[in-house]
């Protein structure tokens, strides 16, 4: 069982952190969310210093 798990594991961590994904521009779906909501602070920040 602890086999299955740690494999299980590996290849989440390679899903969301090492693809690369052609629909995200090629980097890594974690990557994209992090750009992603980084630059919903960045408008949100903008909207309130107006």
């Amino acid at each position: 069982m602890d086999d299955v798990e740690l494999a299980t594991l590996e290849y989440l961590d390679w899903y969301n952190h090492r693809r690369l994904h052609t629909a995200c521009g090629d980097i890594p779906p974690a990557e994209y969310e992090a750009i992603y909501y980084r630059h919903q602070q960045a408008a949100l920040t903008a909207a309130q210093t107006k």
